[in-house]
């Protein structure tokens, strides 16, 4: 019944239409799968070359790039004081051999003999991984003693100690003495030592000091690590005593001289002696041809002056000179006698002991200290006998009149004009202007 049926072709799809319109569907289903395949591909690969660090294809190029650290070197520095007693090797022995410091010592003979090592100066040693590196030692204010290590040889100088300087302006009245007022105005015992060693050829600070005398000064205060560490040069300084005015200005007149202190018009504040051999001390005894004399009961001659100061208180010559006696005798003591141009002689007698290097021949320069105060010989207490003769016969060092060193050169006058005109005018005023620091920001501070 069935099998000559036929059905009508306009009621249903034609069966090869879907076929044909599949195959551009099928063709980009591919297209996308091949893109994602190769997307795929690229990404995952760990050994594509895009994904390949630089330092994994030259190798050499990544030593080169990151060398090995070089190990780390342990530093360390230890600062401290020298102790009474201290030697080299106490210092240095943990450090360097016997061998090596008695090498060190040899070597720095000429520098720096190390037996001058001095109780109280400040060193500092350095070692690198716990080996001798370098020492610094303090000489004086001015220079250290600087040993430093090289190999297995040692390098020794003097090098100048390196500090910051502020220039300030400092002044006071005298109601005692020049060392009391320089306290009171809250400055140290050098400032006043130095300023009596400018004018020590015009002003003795024993016998001409009177209350209501002033000074003032352009003065370098020091700092050393931010900490003060006293004075450097003063520059220009004014002193009134009894009314008079006295000026001076520190100048280098040339490169063959030292430099000095000059008076305005550039004459030379230096004479051939100084007022006095010591500072800071009273007069027990003056000149005198008849002076009953405290220990033999007697009356005699005293034709010196006798200045009373603390044992061991620097004695200095008062002139350049040449050493020609040097001894003890019951009465004297210790004694020297230091001859000196134009017939002049100078004798200092009583001291405790004599400086280093002293004796018979030496040569010594005005102001450089050739012994220390005692009361040995027939004395009653610590204190200097003095004497100048001329030609061997007794002189009153009060009344000698002696000639300056020589003024300013005229070639370099104009200089130091220059040079005084501004450092004077900061002396006017006289207002007292001392440097202060802010602890915590470093800044200086003129009051």
């Amino acid at each position: 019944m069935f099998r000559g049926y036929k059905p009508n072709r306009n009621s249903f799809v034609r069966q090869d239409y879907p076929a044909k319109r599949r195959l551009p569907l099928v063709i980009l289903a591919l297209g996308l799968a091949l893109c994602a395949g190769f997307f795929l591909f690229d990404i995952g690969d760990p050994q594509s070359p895009a994904q390949i660090p630089p330092e994994s294809l030259n190798p050499t190029a990544a030593a080169e790039e990151e060398p090995e650290p070089e190990p780390l070197i342990a530093r360390a520095e230890m600062s401290g004081t020298v102790k009474q007693g201290d030697t080299v090797s106490a210092l240095l022995g943990d450090y360097l051999s016997a061998q090596q410091i008695y090498q060190v010592a040899r070597q720095s003979k000429n520098t720096f003999a190390l037996t001058g090592l001095c109780a109280g100066q400040s060193y500092q040693l350095c070692t690198l991984d716990d080996q001798f590196d370098s020492f610094l030692y303090d000489i004086d204010q001015d220079e250290q003693l600087l040993i430093r290590r090289q190999d297995d040889q040692f390098e020794i100088s003097r090098v100048p100690i390196d500090y910051e300087v502020d220039e300030v302006v400092i002044s006071g009245v005298i109601s005692s003495s020049l060392f009391n007022a320089v306290e009171e105005i809250g400055e140290k015992p050098g400032l006043a030592i130095t300023l009596a060693d400018i004018y020590a050829w015009d002003i003795d600070f024993i016998l001409d000091i009177r209350e209501g005398d002033s000074f003032q000064a352009v003065v370098e205060k020091r700092f050393r690590e931010g900490e003060p560490a006293g004075y450097g040069r003063i520059l220009s300084a004014e002193f009134v005593n009894r009314g008079r005015s006295y000026q001076a200005v520190l100048f280098k007149d040339g490169s063959d001289n030292n430099p000095a202190y000059y008076d305005p018009e550039g004459k030379n504040l230096r004479t051939a002696f100084l007022k006095a051999p010591l500072s800071f001390s009273r007069i027990s005894s003056g000149f005198t041809m008849k002076r009953f004399h405290p220990i033999t009961k007697t009356w005699r001659a005293h034709p010196a002056i006798d200045y009373v100061a603390p044992t061991g208180t620097p004695i200095k010559t008062v002139g350049d000179g040449t050493v020609v006696r040097k001894g003890y005798t019951r009465g004297n003591g210790n004694f020297a006698e230091i001859r000196h141009i134009n017939g002049y002689s100078t004798i200092y007698l009583h001291m405790s002991k004599f400086a280093r290097g002293m004796g018979k021949g030496k040569r010594v320069s005005q102001g450089q200290v050739i012994g220390y105060v005692g009361s040995t010989g027939l004395a009653t207490g610590p204190h200097l006998c003095f004497r100048m003769r001329k030609n061997g016969a007794p002189v009153n060092p009060d009344r000698i009149k002696v000639p300056s060193a020589p003024a300013v050169s005229r070639e370099n006058m104009e200089e130091f004009l220059a040079l005084a005109a501004p450092l004077l005018a900061r002396l006017d005023g006289g207002e007292v202007h001392q440097a202060k620091r802010d602890e915590q920001k470093g800044e200086k501070i003129d009051s």
